[in-house]
């Protein structure tokens, strides 16, 4: 299994801090560079990677190394330096962890996992080798087949960090589905789920009962032909390729913790004046008294959320779409994605926003109006879903069946209502009318729904509801 190791210090490794570090196999081993430098491999005689090092990363977001690591890390700002030792090769693994005890001794902090870097000294690695790697291959991948990328991972939580993306990326771009394996304790960040979505991708769980099983869908899984793929289930026919379902998926406890999830999607004018991220604030700050604490293009979020860098970034990278991560403070967890695509619309800015409550707090169920119309008035909103689930408070998705969300909410923007012709939109065929938002001469339009978790009966009323409006 590849072993990841993470410096956590105060200041940033200088490059002969890095040196140090990158003796730890000794003098005689060779160095090379990956990804236009981003990337320092300590390799064995025959230049194959022992060990991948990624550039250092400034953290200014409290929280993160709890978050992903449940590690403590030092006060923000503080670096952030991952090394990936090669699958199988212990010696490997114990470079990987002095190389972190030796950045984390030299430039002040701690390294993750502990028991990986308790040592300083030189790793006798003379006659260690590594198998070839594939041309094809980038650092993070263990396996590659005609099918897929496979990576291997023990962390508690895997998240998109910037390895796992150049893996998704590369994947992506060769054809290929990525399949992430990791132990049984494992959980999965909501910005990599979505990644693993989509077959062929997947999150395999190691089971002792049954192997492996997809995290997100509890099929047993079995490596055929390349890849993990579903064992048949009994009475499974080419029509019905029903899988089994591993008994771990299927053991869940009801903690009576919630999430609040809304996904919403807005349209802007491209001009020089447009500032993104704006409507993802006022929703943040509307729900939870504060705007978000950070952002990012990957996991760990490094800057302070600022919707002018947000921005910048996106017309940095237009015409092509920018993707971003977002998150709040550790006593509020919350997280969104933010995905900006250029369109013959306009600029459409796509968001996917969770908050968790535990069993003694409130949901902002009264807030939700306030922060709609603010969207639709302010934010050029074209429309909106909210939703109630049963799920966990810190928003982690766990190898175990966690129910569906529930439609408590949806929202359509002011000129999504004017498209719709007479007063179709404001006479609907659920029982609960709909809530001006906005001028009244040009409103927006909210449409309560149930939103009980323990009942779906909320998704027919919605799907009324989205009949009624698209047979306008």
């Amino acid at each position: 299994m590849t072993k990841d190791v993470i410096a956590l210090t105060t200041r940033m490794p200088d490059p002969w801090t890095v040196l140090v570090g990158l003796l730890s196999g000794g003098p005689d081993k060779l160095v090379d560079t990956h990804a236009d430098g981003a990337v320092v491999q300590l390799c064995d005689a025959e230049g194959r990677p022992l060990v991948s090092v990624e550039a250092p990363l400034l953290v200014q977001v409290a929280g993160e190394a709890e978050r992903l690591l449940g590690a403590t890390a030092p006060p923000v700002p503080f670096w952030w330096t991952e090394a990936r030792a090669t699958t199988g090769v212990a010696e490997a693994e114990r470079l990987a962890g002095t190389f972190a005890a030796r950045l984390a001794h030299l430039a002040g902090g701690s390294a993750w996992p502990p028991e990986a870097a308790r040592s300083l000294a030189v790793v006798p690695t003379d006659g260690v080798g590594v198998a070839p790697v594939p041309a094809a291959a980038v650092p993070a991948v263990d396996v590659l087949t005609e099918k897929v990328a496979v990576v291997i991972q023990d962390r508690p939580v895997v998240a998109l960090t910037a390895w796992l993306a150049d893996a998704f990326r590369a994947a992506a771009e060769s054809g290929l589905g990525l399949q992430v394996v990791t132990p049984p304790g494992t959980t999965l960040s909501p910005a990599a789920r979505h990644i693993l979505s989509t077959w062929p991708s997947r999150w395999i769980v190691q089971d002792e009962r049954d192997g492996y099983y997809d995290g997100l869908s509890g099929a047993v899984l079995r490596w055929q032909d390349g890849m993990f793929a579903p064992v048949p289930g009994s009475g499974a026919t080419p029509e019905d390729p029903r899988a089994l379902v591993a008994a771990t998926y299927q053991e869940t406890a009801d903690t009576a913790e919630r999430q609040l999830a809304l996904t919403f999607r807005s349209v802007h004018p491209a001009d020089d004046r447009l500032v993104l991220g704006g409507g993802l604030e006022s929703v943040w700050t509307e729900l939870t008294g504060a705007p978000p604490a950070g952002w990012g293009t990957a996991e760990p979020a490094n800057l302070p959320w600022s919707p002018q860098r947000l921005t910048d970034l996106a017309f940095e990278r237009a015409p092509e779409p920018t993707w971003t991560v977002v998150v709040g403070t550790p006593d509020r967890p919350g997280i969104a994605t933010v995905r900006v695509t250029r369109t013959t619309a306009g600029v459409e800015e796509e968001v996917t926003l969770a908050f968790g409550y535990g069993p003694d707090e409130e949901i902002p169920l009264d807030a939700l109006p306030r922060a709609a119309e603010v969207l639709a008035t302010r934010h050029r909103l074209q429309s909106m879903l909210v939703q109630l689930r049963k799920a966990r408070r810190d928003l982690a998705v766990p190898p175990r069946f966690e129910g569906p969300g529930v439609p408590l909410a949806f929202v359509l923007g002011a000129e999504e209502v004017r498209q719709i012709p007479g007063d179709r939109a404001r006479n609907t065929p659920l029982s609960a009318r709909p809530v001006h938002l906005g001028p009244r001469a040009r409103p927006a339009l909210y449409y309560p729904l149930p939103g009980d978790p323990s009942d779906l009966a909320s998704w027919s009323d919605f799907e009324r509801l989205v009949r009624h409006l698209k047979d306008a």
